[in-house]
């Protein structure tokens, strides 16, 4: 199919989508796991064909995130799985109130109807976004890049059949089988067939559809994520939250890329981080940090590169409203954190740094729709309209209002 056909299927299935119970979605998603699991042989042939053609034209990092293995697989599973024990958003009555004309308004939680999702080298986003959408009761358009195209047609046709099993049309997952540039533009402007576009990648793809979409875009994903470890901060808490934060998964956008130190604690931490990821980081650091650790001399881009990778930029600041400053001059409004003991160093950070999730002594790498209670995720919003931070299943409903009157006129 064209993508302008997929379109045209989409918008068409959203009245039918829309009036699934939540009884008949849950029994879906239940069974969109089982198949899941049980194509697992065919999402692995996929994801291998998938590794061999990227191999040499990305990263090593970035291969990791393209990489499926059984455990994956079985995680995307239990992803869909968790999403069908939450509770189901559509219909639900957010507000009532019986005006003194009699009449009754009533505010009710209602799919957004068909949104689509561009997204890069992560074949598990197939299942999350795909599970969410259609518990919510979405239709949704996939769109994946090239590097994961073949894993996410086979997580595709696995959920598909899920779906069939239960007698569901499979259409309510859309899939665009043209990987080439011009489907991205296409669903960029497919206004009025697309109510929500999210995209779901690196800081080009989400430029690229926050400047180009004529339809609702969603801004995603691009985290330059501090910590900020402060004068008074447990130092060794501070080694482990950043050794977590820059190192269990560099390549996620919830990874920490700055490391900013209160200069009262610079000489003595400093050395403790260069010893700790010894061999592991590769330091970018500012004139003060670098005559205390060396590494390579940060320039101008260093504190405003979302590095996905095992590099991080190192500045040394004064105290907690110097970190503030830093931050808001170079964040993208994703995850920051601070590590203190001191409960007012603690607050202000809290009350002046402006991202989707701030954190006190704990890594940035918690946000997730998962580690949430979300089930899984849509995406990281960093803007503030309609939806911030992880992306759930209420962050894909829009409301209604519905007006009861007994021939009321005005």
């Amino acid at each position: 199919m064209t993508t302008k056909q997929i379109l045209i299927a989409a918008k068409s299935t959203k009245t039918y989508m829309a009036g699934l119970t939540a009884e008949r979605k849950n029994a879906a998603l239940l069974s969109i796991a089982e198949q899941i699991v049980a194509h697992t042989d065919e999402i692995l042939k996929a994801n291998a064909e998938d590794m061999k053609a990227a191999q040499g034209s990305i990263s090593q990092v970035m291969l990791d995130r393209l990489a499926l293995i059984p455990e994956r697989i079985k995680a995307m599973a239990d992803g869909v799985r968790q999403v069908a024990a939450l509770p189901d958003p559509a219909g639900e009555i957010l507000s009532e109130k019986i005006r003194p004309d009699g009449l009754k308004i009533t505010k009710i939680s209602v799919p957004l109807g068909v949104v689509a999702i561009i997204y890069e080298s992560r074949p598990n986003v197939t299942s999350d976004a795909a599970a969410l959408a259609f518990k919510s009761g979405n239709v949704c358009v996939l769109r994946t890049g090239k590097e994961a195209h073949r894993s996410a047609a086979a997580i595709v046709a696995a959920m598909r059949a899920g779906l069939e099993k239960c007698g569901i049309d499979g259409s309510v997952i859309g899939f665009v089988e043209d990987i080439s540039r011009e489907s991205a533009n296409e669903l960029m402007r497919a206004k009025g067939y697309i109510d929500l576009l999210i995209p779901r990648g690196g800081a080009g793809l989400i430029r690229a559809c926050v400047e180009n979409a004529t339809v609702p875009c969603i801004e995603t994903g691009t985290g330059i994520c501090h910590v900020y470890v402060d004068g008074k901060a447990d130092l060794e808490k501070a080694l482990k939250i950043i050794e977590n934060a820059k190192c269990s998964r560099p390549s996620v956008c919830n990874a920490m890329e700055v490391c900013l130190v209160d200069k009262a604690v610079a000489d003595g931490f400093l050395p403790l981080l260069a010893e700790k990821l010894s061999g592991k980081v590769q330091f970018f650091a500012d004139p003060v940090a670098y005559g205390i650790i060396g590494g390579q001399p940060a320039d101008e881009s260093s504190f405003d590169t979302e590095f996905l990778d095992y590099k991080m930029a190192v500045a040394v600041v004064d105290g907690v409203n110097g970190a503030i400053a830093h931050i808001a001059e170079h964040s993208t409004g994703h995850s920051d954190c601070i590590v203190t003991e001191d409960d007012a160093a603690a607050q202000k950070f809290i009350a002046a740094v402006d991202s989707a999730a701030v954190y006190v002594n704990a890594s940035t790498r918690f946000t997730d729709g998962g580690e949430f209670g979300l089930g899984c995720e849509m995406g990281i919003s960093t803007q503030k309209l309609h939806a911030r931070g992880p992306m759930g299943l209420k962050e894909l409903t829009t409301y209604k209002y519905v007006v009861s009157g007994n021939g009321n006129i005005r």
